[in-house]
């Protein structure tokens, strides 16, 4: 439309499908814009903000699908900004995720940032002399590799990250801009990601396999006839990175990447598998919750941690569970207290602007005085008064273990090692080898055994091997007579339940490894586990040291427990 002599040419029915469309168009920015301001925390206030803004987009992308001549000939349509509606829409599906939980809206964010590539929406991009445009290009590229990484698309990650190295080359040659730095972070952050993982599993071929590590259908010991366990649900989970110096991307600790994954199904598309872009209604949802809800806090601040834990608190229905995992760099206490109590053994790190150095926060408070920026036990104690599922991955997990039982109410606490031999890779840059375990238990074992890689067939037969293992700790947590209650309240949730079985399993390789030595080298839970019942049972230690054989690395074991194998 260019000139009042032009638009009297307009057909009238033309010049409403372009006002139409620029209605549409402001209204959906708008709606978007504002979705920045809605609280981050709660489970009500966004919902009909978001129902909204899906409607106005749905209805931008068929109307922009149904008129696309008209828009091409009278408003000068072009490709990148269909790019860019689309690339919105697979936004707002992901925040969706992120706000839900519920993996499938990642397959409908796949959808739509998979068609922007397929159909070269931005292909014309780099041809306009515009740098703001091709910014817009480069953070479609980054959003994207986010969610493939999350639906575990790794070869389809290589790509891109090839594809955007070239863009941001390309970009910085054409545009003297000042991001440059910032852009070569990205694809240094997203390469290290990708490394972090500790093992390789080739086909007959030598080509990858990827696995994923989310549950699936059979994915865990079933409840059997007989079992006397609780009917608690894992309603909520608060997922906590603020490790100095670990791999990230996206705001996404590796520790927080994978235990994500271990509180998630394997997602299903809610629409058929061959669905296209804009087929599927943004609003519909699920029949029922699959997935604990989560929340994904990087490096929060002690005012940003407490206020999503008390909204999760307030928030969490009957019969519900709380989750709360910590992966964090530890915090000591600067000197011995008199009396100890809930706040006299540190805790772990929250987000403060002090200096840090060599990973350890740099003391400058009075020794009598409590470190602020932590996180302590007794912050926690408020929370007790619902059930709650503490997870510590830290170099002072073990201030956890000072816990109480205030209100009666099933609480366990599953604690990291605060320790690791010499000889092994300083495991927390790539992940904590305890989180590991909890995501992957056979990728843990392999990783302390120090294998890289390895034939499908052969992870196959281990994974088979692992299954009956956890059948059995499973029969032994149920069965066991000493065993506090809190695990049989938590053993009815399959999440939960997985997590207490794959806790177990780790307590029981590190003590059998000939490597973990040191006092602090082991996992440890409040309140203990029956030791000689379950974590030194006779039974477990012969399904690890038969696991050790098949994968030809029996030497790495205790020598005693061989002799009896």
């Amino acid at each position: 439309m260019t000139g009042v002599g032009a638009e009297d040419d307009i057909p009238l029915c033309e010049r409403k499908t372009v006002t139409d469309f620029c209605y549409l168009l402001d209204k959906s920015k708008q709606l978007f814009n504002g979705l920045r301001d809605l609280p981050q925390y709660g489970h009500k206030q966004w919902q009909s903000y978001f129902g909204r803004t899906f409607d106005v987009y749905t209805k931008l992308w068929k109307f922009q699908q149904q008129h696309r001549q008209v828009l091409d000939n009278r408003y000068g349509l072009k490709r990148w900004q269909i790019g860019e509606v689309a690339s919105k829409i697979g936004q707002l599906y992901y925040h969706y995720y992120l706000r839900t939980s519920e993996t499938s809206y990642l397959n409908e964010a796949f959808s739509f940032y998979s068609a922007i590539r397929q159909r070269s929406y931005y292909h014309q991009v780099n041809k306009e002399d515009r740098p703001e445009l091709v910014v817009k290009k480069l953070r479609y590229y980054a959003r994207f590799i986010v969610v493939c990484l999350l639906l575990n698309k790794m070869d389809l990650v290589k790509v891109l990250v090839k594809e955007l190295s070239e863009e941001i080359e390309d970009y910085t040659q054409r545009f003297n801009t000042e991001d440059q730095l910032e852009w070569n972070l990205v694809l240094q952050e997203v390469a290290a990601f990708v490394e972090a993982d500790p093992l390789i599993i080739l086909n007959d071929d030598n080509s990858g396999v990827v696995i994923s590590n989310r549950l699936q259908e059979g994915g865990m010991p079933p409840l059997e006839q007989g079992m006397v366990v609780g009917q608690l649900t894992l309603a909520d989970a608060l997922i906590v990175g603020n490790c100095n110096n670990q791999v990230k991307f996206s705001e996404l600790t590796i520790d927080m990447f994978r235990m994500l994954q271990a509180l998630e199904r394997e997602p299903v598309n809610l629409a058929t598998q061959s669905s296209k872009p804009g087929t599927l209604e943004p609003n519909e949802k699920p029949a029922k919750r699959e997935n604990p809800h989560k929340y994904l806090l990087y490096k929060p601040t002690f005012s940003q941690l407490y206020t999503f834990l008390s909204a999760s608190f307030k928030e969490l229905p009957a019969n519900s569970v709380l989750l709360v995992y910590l992966s964090a760099t530890g915090v000591f206490p600067a000197g011995r207290s008199e009396c100890e109590g809930p706040y006299d053994f540190g805790g772990v790190l929250t987000n403060t602007n002090r200096d840090v150095v060599n990973g350890e926060m740099v003391q400058k408070r009075n020794q009598a005085q409590k470190e602020m920026h932590c996180l302590h036990p007794g912050d926690l104690f408020p929370f007790t008064r619902k059930p709650l599922f503490i997870i510590v991955d830290s170099s002072n997990s073990t201030a956890y273990k000072n816990f109480s039982n205030l209100f009666g109410q099933p609480l366990v606490c599953l604690l990291s090692p605060t320790v690791y031999p010499k000889s092994m890779q300083d495991p927390s840059q790539r992940g904590s080898l305890f989180t590991l375990f909890l995501y992957n238990p056979l990728m843990g074992f392999l990783s302390v055994c120090g294998l890289s890689s390895m034939r499908y067939g052969l992870w196959e037969k281990a994974q088979e091997l692992l299954r009956k293992v956890f059948h059995d700790i499973g029969q032994m947590i149920t069965s066991s007579r000493v065993i506090d209650q809190a695990y049989l309240q938590f053993y009815g949730d399959e999440f939960l339940r997985l997590l207490m079985i794959r806790f177990v399993f780790c307590c029981t390789t590190l003590q059998l490894h000939k490597l973990f030595r040191e006092a602090g080298s082991f996992p440890e839970s409040y309140p203990p586990l029956p030791k000689q019942e379950i974590v030194e049972s006779s039974l477990l230690q012969k399904h690890v040291l038969e696991l050790a054989a098949m994968l030809d690395v029996q030497n790495l074991f205790s020598d005693d427990m061989l002799d009896n194998y």
